[in-house]
């Protein structure tokens, strides 16, 4: 197969109390794995299973028609997911430092700034999409949000950072409550991940 979901770093019950285990096994197991096994389905046999999952979210309008749909939607979902996983992890959380924290301040207006935006972002995604943070082709910070499994790519900006808000991201834990979500997922940010992905972004 050309794609292949990628392991986890750490257990399913690593991300406890904030993301429980059987969320974490699901989402990644089984929704993420759908995204995989649908993508193969479509490409393989085709010159795009060559194609990076980055090459895909970014340039899936490019695609044959008959392809189109399979690639924003199962590539981006490959692609979204394999980044959510790497920018999440145990003993994280707090607050970033150094030159993103510092670029944080001055294009977001500091972190409670930050994270009063990206909430908003994300409560205010009506149906399934992402919440993000982002380095524009200024070379700014700005939050922005993207339906069902878009991203940031197709539309020249770099993600940094990705909150999944769709409801098989945290339904079994929260139910219908998005905001309690997304309060804590800023528990389980790895900023150490988020800030590498920034210094490579800006270089």
């Amino acid at each position: 197969m050309s794609f292949n979901v990628p392991d986890l770093k750490y257990p399913y019950e690593a991300l406890e109390p904030y993301i429980d285990a059987e969320t974490m096994r699901i989402h990644h197991d089984k929704h993420h794995g759908a995204y995989v096994a649908n993508l193969n389905k479509a490409l393989d046999g085709t010159e795009f299973a060559a194609w990076t999952p980055e090459d895909l979210a970014r340039d899936w309008i490019k695609l044959p028609e008959a392809l189109k749909a399979a690639a924003r939607n199962n590539g981006g979902g490959h692609y979204n997911h394999s980044l959510f996983w790497e920018l999440i992890g145990p003993d994280s959380g707090g607050k970033p430092s150094g030159a993103l924290a510092a670029a944080i301040d001055g294009d977001l207006g500091g972190f409670d700034a930050f994270k009063t935006e990206l909430t908003k972002a994300g409560l205010g995604r009506f149906g399934s999409g992402w919440a993000w943070l982002v380095l524009g082709a200024d070379k700014k910070l700005a939050i922005v949000s993207t339906p069902n499994q878009d991203n940031p790519l197709a539309e020249n900006r770099v993600p940094l950072l990705g909150v999944d808000v769709w409801e098989h991201a945290y339904y079994l834990k929260y139910q219908n409550r998005r905001a309690d979500y997304l309060e804590a997922f800023y528990n389980v940010i790895d900023w150490k991940a988020v800030a590498e992905r920034f210094a490579k972004a800006k270089s």
